[in-house]
């Protein structure tokens, strides 16, 4: 059985981004500090085994500050953002809490913001109940900021402001959202944009390195959480990129071996909420039964590195 060949490419970048990093560092520096438990408002970053890892640690998840039973205790805010009216209710609770809010969602709250005392009223391209993006429309009053998803909702979108503007959600596809902005701006050529792409390094440089290496790949395998946004939209592009038999590889997944079997190159990327270790997992699985060479392919280097809140260190 083993003598079957397989080709691996290996894309690269792959799996955490700084602002992945800079969470989970916190709630293990959290618990650090102030012993345990500690709480931590939503999964820390869309990953089980992460989840999973740091409840080991003394984490517990919730997903509103309501659950918590003893307020004493501190709560972090996962990476994905909260809306404006969190952190105030913990200032009313009397609560400690860190902010594990990924800068780059940060600058798109703080953009938004901006945007909105300067009278612009908002769009802001994203996925419906992503966690994201109700942070992103909670920085704002309702009324003054509206979701648009896909190509059709923006072909459809009216508005009676004048002064209009868009943001995005970080973790969107990069050709997807190119579209639906291509619309928005033929509908409204006075359309203001953002400063600078928001889009995240991370996640364009995740989609280039698998659009990269996909038409070579009779598989592709992106490991990464259901739920975790910007590893669904891995999956649509290597897709998209020539590869149709492409796949999310989650913690129920079940890896299929007959598919694999007549395959001879597979392509393997992981999304910026996954551990290596995982990538790392599925490899030997592979390795058990083919025979097996990789070829990491890298398209650029990444060294960003987001610092942790002060009152941590």
């Amino acid at each position: 059985m083993k003598n079957k060949e397989l080709k691996i490419l290996l894309s690269a970048p792959r799996g955490f981004c700084a602002g992945v990093e800079r969470a989970i560092e916190i709630v293990e520096k959290s618990i650090h500090k102030y012993g345990t438990p500690v709480y931590v408002r939503h999964e820390i970053v869309h990953n089980k085994f992460v989840v999973d890892d740091l409840k080991s640690k003394g984490a517990i998840f919730v997903e509103e500050l309501e659950e918590i039973e003893d307020k004493s205790r501190p709560v972090i805010f996962s990476a994905h953002g909260v809306p404006k009216k969190i952190p105030e209710d913990a200032k009313e609770y009397n609560m400690t809490y860190v902010d594990a809010t990924c800068p780059l969602v940060s600058k798109v709250h703080r953009e938004a913001e901006n945007l909105h005392k300067s009278g612009y009223h908002l769009i802001l391209i994203g996925h419906q109940n992503h966690p994201e993006v109700v942070g992103t429309m909670g920085q704002l009053p309702k009324g003054s900021i509206d979701l648009i998803q896909n190509e059709d909702e923006a072909k459809k979108y009216s508005t009676d402001n004048k002064k209009i503007s868009y943001v995005t959600q970080t973790t969107l596809s990069v050709d997807d959202t190119k579209d639906i902005i291509k619309i928005l701006k033929d509908k409204f050529p006075n359309i203001k944009e953002p400063a600078k792409e928001d889009i995240c390094y991370a996640t364009t440089n995740r989609q280039m390195a698998v659009k990269n290496i996909a038409k070579q790949c009779d598989l592709f395998f992106v490991i990464g959480s259901r739920n975790s946004s910007n590893s669904v939209r891995l999956v649509e592009v290597a897709k998209k990129s020539g590869c149709l038999n492409s796949q999310l590889i989650h913690s129920q997944s079940k890896i299929p071996f007959d598919l694999i079997e007549n395959s001879n190159t597979i392509g393997i990327s992981s999304g910026a909420s996954a551990p290596e270790i995982l990538v790392d997992n599925f490899i030997k699985e592979l390795k058990n039964r083919f025979t097996v060479s990789i070829d990491e392919v890298e398209i650029i280097k990444e060294d960003v590195v987001f610092k942790v809140p002060k009152k941590l260190n």
